[in-house]
Order: structure tokens, then sequence, then C-alpha cells
């Protein structure tokens, strides 16, 4: 699909997954809610319960910047609505919630999320600067 349509895709999805190199070569994979400005896709750690708030795709990223995130549409149905995008890149761990990056990619988030709204993520945020776009659709 054409770049335009496949970034039009990308911003409109509700969740996608995100994806890190373990130290090992393993990937892995958390499905994120984010926002999108331009060629930087944003999620932040929030308030939903975790085990750590030192999560591995933090420490994935510490060691290796490379990463990827996945949106796609899924329709029993009809099958012709199939779609998928892709982002890879390399990912940023925005330190403090108050730095203006930081800040604005909650704004963002906020924007999309009235959850985000109701409860503001105290972050770390994570910005994965897109370097390439890979996508499919069966509607083509």
């Amino acid at each position: 699909m054409e770049d335009a349509r496949a970034r039009e895709l990308l911003a409109g999805a509700r969740v996608a997954r995100f994806a890190t190199l373990a130290a090992d070569g393993r990937p892995h994979l958390v499905p994120v809610c984010f926002a999108v400005a331009g060629d930087v896709v944003y999620h932040a750690v929030d308030h939903k319960p975790k085990a750590t708030r030192r999560l591995a795709r933090l420490a994935h990223l510490e060691a290796d910047p490379r990463a990827a995130l996945l949106a796609d549409h899924y329709d029993d149905a009809d099958w012709s609505a199939l779609w998928w995008v892709r982002a890879d890149g390399r990912a940023r761990v925005l330190g403090d919630a108050g730095a203006p990056e930081a800040a604005h990619a909650l704004d963002l988030l906020a924007g999309r999320y009235a959850q985000y709204r109701e409860r503001r993520p105290a972050g770390p945020v994570v910005a994965l600067d897109v370097e390439r776009l890979t996508s499919w659709s069966a509607g083509r």
C-alpha cells in the first residue's frame, strides 16, 4: 500500500505491539497504546499493574535501540479488510515526564485515550524514531 495510507492506518489504530530485542537476541513483544507525531511513535509506561517499573523493554532499549511497532486490523467476516503496518527504527527512552518532548508525547497520548486524560502516565515515555514503514493490505 502507499506510504500515506499506511501512515493513516497506523495513526488511527488503537493498539499495537512494540518489539525489542533481548540480550540473547530473542524478540520481546508487548501491546501498547500509542500516538504518532510525524516520524515518531510514542508510548508510555502507565499505571496498569506491573511486576516492576524496571520493564524488560526499557532494559532492552538501553542495550540495543532497534525496535519495531506493529499495528493491524483483523475482521473474521471480511478478509478483504485485513491490513498491517510495521514501523521499524530506533527507540529512545525519554527521561523526565516533564521534559518538553516527553510532555508533548503525554499530551498526544491523553488526546487519544480517555484513561490517560483521567490518569496521566508517570512514564517513562518511549519514542520510536521511524526509519522504515512496511505495510500490507488485503484490499490493496
